[in-house]
């Protein structure tokens, strides 16, 4: 009995039972005065993200576009995350806030223009984070489960490597306390960017057209986020931010979503189909195999801190090669059909 009340505490969290549960809790109080404090904008907010996964649900079986398998990836990272990850998490957090605070070059007060501040640097934080997590081959480790599944839907924002968590929070933590964030603001921006960062990974069964009309200038819609979970070589390490696309422009990471590509979901390397342990643990077996057979020291060394498709024999299947390959095989294939045309 234990057993199963485990198991239906598990689903009710998935579906994120408790956020309903705080809201209807203030209505039926009728302390509506509640809504306008910090706690009270949680609770109208977190229903949304439950509200928005079972439309997609119900949209993909009434359009026989549902597949529990899709939700597979996600569930299991949940429930293994719900008893390792978040604990280890909101301890870096804490560890990060108390070793580095002293070490702040200045400190913010809550103000508006402060809080503009704050976000555009937890942005460069998560920049950081993300673009080191496609680019060091140790981090693409821990990030890689996220970009496995081979569908989008909302509950993506669950599939992550216990581990990943921690590891991005000392970066971004670290980042703003040493840039003068003050925790009770890096509180609020966090807040907001959870939000977003799981909205980002609404499917096409609930909103076909990710782009969001004039917010895909601004902001970094679900349409971006799409983009940044392609396989496609075009499409490959873009849109690192989260809610606000000014590091990616900076650094030319910026990449909007061409309609006539249709996107593909999952990862380059061949996978088990429909493995949770592949997803999960597939990328730390294939470095410790590299490592364990690389010639000498160094080598080694370079599997772990090289990107991703590095090799020793030089037969490299980086990104930045791959794309480079790629697009002057496009230039070459187009002057040959120009040459066609005219000849």
């Amino acid at each position: 009995m234990n057993f199963l009340n485990t198991v239906l505490d598990l689903f009710k969290g998935f579906f994120g039972w408790g956020s309903w549960h705080n809201l209807t809790e203030i209505i039926k109080t009728g302390d509506y005065g509640k809504l306008l404090t910090y706690e009270g904008v949680q609770a109208m907010l977190f229903p949304i993200m439950p509200f928005l996964l079972l439309l997609e649900i119900i949209r993909g079986a009434f359009y026989k576009r549902f597949k529990v398998i899709h939700y597979k990836l996600p569930f299991f990272s949940f429930v293994l995350n719900s008893f390792i990850g978040r604990v280890i998490s909101i301890g870096m957090m804490i560890l990060c806030i108390g070793w580095f605070e002293k070490y702040a070059i200045f400190k913010t007060s809550f103000t508006w223009y402060w809080f503009i501040y704050g976000y555009i640097v937890w942005e460069f934080g998560h920049f950081l984070y993300h673009y080191f997590g496609h680019k060091v081959r140790l981090f693409w480790c821990l990030h890689s489960t996220h970009h496995a599944p081979e569908t989008m839907n909302l509950s993506i924002g669950f599939a992550h490597f216990f581990l990943e968590a921690p590891y991005a929070d000392f970066i971004r933590t670290t980042t703003c306390i040493l840039l003068g964030v003050s925790p009770p603001m890096l509180a609020v921006i966090m807040f907001i960017d959870g939000f977003w960062g799981t909205f980002i990974h609404i499917g096409e069964n609930a909103i076909k057209d990710g782009r969001l009309g004039f917010l895909n200038n601004i902001l970094l819609t679900p349409s971006h986020h799409r983009v940044h979970h392609a396989r496609n070589v075009t499409y490959m390490d873009t849109n690192f931010c989260n809610l606000l696309p000014i590091w990616d422009r900076v650094f030319g990471t910026y990449q909007n979503e061409d309609i006539t590509i249709p996107i593909e979901y999952g990862i380059s390397r061949p996978m088990i189909k429909n493995s949770f342990l592949d997803a999960y643990f597939g990328e730390i077996v294939a470095l410790a195999k590299d490592v364990y057979k690389a010639p000498g020291i160094k080598n080694k060394v370079f599997y772990i801190f090289m990107p991703p498709g590095w090799s020793h024999t030089g037969d490299h299947k980086m990104t930045t090669v791959v794309k480079k390959k790629y697009f002057e095989e496009l230039k070459k294939q187009a002057k040959l059909g120009k040459e066609k045309v005219l000849g």
